[in-house]
């Protein structure tokens, strides 16, 4: 069994993705839901006045990763009886682990005259996969609807503060003829994680730009989030006509005819190699150490979970011990509930622990009479077995990935969580990297409490999880964490323990 597992290991490294990509997406997510919340300039919690005009606006804009075209965005603003409306068509051909694949994002919505949010619908397509959501703003309540039937699921949010639309932000930006250094900071929602975040918006000051072949004056802002910068071009008559930043994406406008031209399905880099870190020293048969220490920087006063459970850490020395199946407590034991409160054997948004399909799942796998560390192996063993190592460029879903019979690990983690939780043992999803052919490559696996946390991952049909797992965060609303750490951590390997 370890050789057959060293070779899928080997076979599909390219597939094992990095939670890289998926954070990316959650991140693009984020922003093109339009969802923010609370604007002011720093400090000073005021909302925004309107003091001028706003035209409508028919944006059209390439996507580019580097020098090669990977998609194009239809921007639509408007006025309307209520307020606005805006509407925005995405279309990007994606290579992530040796694949390219096609995704489509669909994102509509109505504002009132103020800015605030009044509804929004979005819609993603990518292969198999699908996902959808609407929502509406109603006083300081938001009501979400995520997914579809039979599996939809209905979420009212309080809210402190009205929603404003990202669509609206270089608006406000011209409206208040904000100077050069000034600065204005959102708590941004995130409906696919259910949280907040600082989301700051800065404008460096003009800048002359060559757009669609002529020269015009346009205004640079700094769009600072989760420990990432990007960067747009505002030109004179309101339009966005460039953006760049993360991982060398930039979006230039262009004519509806230059925009739905030039997809050549050409090869672009490989996102998830770009994210890669490199390592110092190979590591042979990793399966087989109880120990690793690394020295790691890049994450100093990060907001991070590298310390504890079977990761220590002192200093910049970091040290992974593999956890023993042996000796594990019989039940009854107290369940674990995080710091927040947080219950690991509730369901969610993407891990849909009560839906029927879900649980008549795991009546198929388990037996009532086995302990929790067989449930937590037969779990494991399905998952790995049955699940196809594909890339997906989606959010992932339990319930859509035992549909499809398909994934990468963000899929396979949400699924082996709901199953487990289902079958009443605690598990969450964790994040962080994984060591491969050289390199470490950002991954998802899960961690199971059978009585102690144990960390297990499907995708490589794992239990306990080799060393060479390094966890960053914990639960799927913490993932987007990721993003502020790549391009910026150094690791080097110390030493190795059998």
């Amino acid at each position: 069994m370890e050789n057959q597992r060293s070779f899928i290991f080997r076979k599909y490294f390219y597939w094992i993705l990095g939670a890289a990509f998926g954070a990316l997406f959650l991140f693009l997510l984020a922003l093109r839901l339009d969802l923010f919340q609370g604007p002011g300039s720093a400090g000073d919690g005021e909302g925004f006045a309107q003091t001028g005009a706003v035209a409508s606006r028919d944006t059209w804009m390439n996507i580019f990763q580097k020098n090669t075209k990977i998609g194009y965005v239809h921007r639509q603003f408007s006025r309307s009886d209520e307020g606005y409306r805006f509407q925005e068509s995405t279309l990007m051909q994606v290579n992530t682990m040796g694949m390219v694949q096609e995704v489509r994002v669909r994102t509509e919505g109505s504002l009132y005259p103020d800015f605030t949010l009044s509804s929004f619908r979005m819609e993603l397509l990518s292969g198999f996969f699908r996902f959808k959501a609407r929502g509406s703003q109603d006083g300081r309540k938001l009501t979400l609807v995520m997914g579809e039937p039979p599996s939809e699921e209905k979420l009212e949010i309080p809210l402190q503060e009205k929603l404003y639309s990202a669509a609206g932000i270089h608006e406000i930006i011209l409206l208040e003829k904000l100077k050069t250094g000034s600065q204005k900071i959102f708590s941004i929602f995130d409906p696919l994680t259910l949280s907040h975040r600082p989301f700051q918006v800065t404008v460096l000051g003009e800048e002359p730009l060559t757009v669609m072949g002529r020269e015009e004056k346009t205004r640079k802002v700094s769009l600072d989030f989760m420990g990432t910068r990007q960067f747009a071009w505002i030109g004179e008559d309101g339009d966005i006509v460039k953006e760049e930043g993360f991982l060398g994406i930039r979006l230039v406008k262009a004519s509806r005819e230059e925009a739905l031209t030039g997809l050549s399905g050409t090869l672009s880099e490989d996102l998830t190699e770009i994210a890669a870190i490199p390592s110092n020293v190979n590591i042979e048969g990793a399966n087989g150490l109880h120990t690793l220490q690394v020295r790691i920087d890049g994450v100093e006063g990060l907001d991070l979970f590298i310390d504890g459970g079977r990761q220590s850490l002192k200093g910049r020395i970091l040290t992974i011990r593999k956890e023993s199946m042996e000796h594990l407590p019989d039940r009854p034991y107290r369940f674990p509930r995080s710091a927040d409160g947080k219950n690991y054997l509730e369901s969610t948004p993407f891990i849909q622990t009560h839906d029927r399909v879900i649980r008549a799942q795991v009546r198929e796998i388990v037996l009532p009479g086995d302990t929790d560390p067989v449930k937590a192996e037969k779990l494991v063993s399905w998952v790995y077995r049955n699940i196809r190592k594909r890339p997906v460029l989606s959010l992932p879903s339990a319930v859509e990935t035992l549909k499809n019979l398909m994934g990468d690990c963000n899929e396979h983690a949400v699924l082996l969580a709901a199953l487990a939780r289902a079958a009443g043992i605690p598990a969450d999803v964790e994040a962080g990297i994984v060591y491969q052919n050289g390199r470490f490559y950002y991954h998802a696996w899960n961690v199971l409490y059978l009585g102690r946390w144990i960390t297990a991952d499907a995708t490589l049909g794992q239990m306990p999880a080799d060393v060479t797992h390094i966890r960053f965060v914990r639960g799927t609303e913490r993932q987007g964490d990721i993003i502020g750490l790549i391009g910026k951590i150094h690791l080097k390997i110390l030493e190795q323990k059998k």
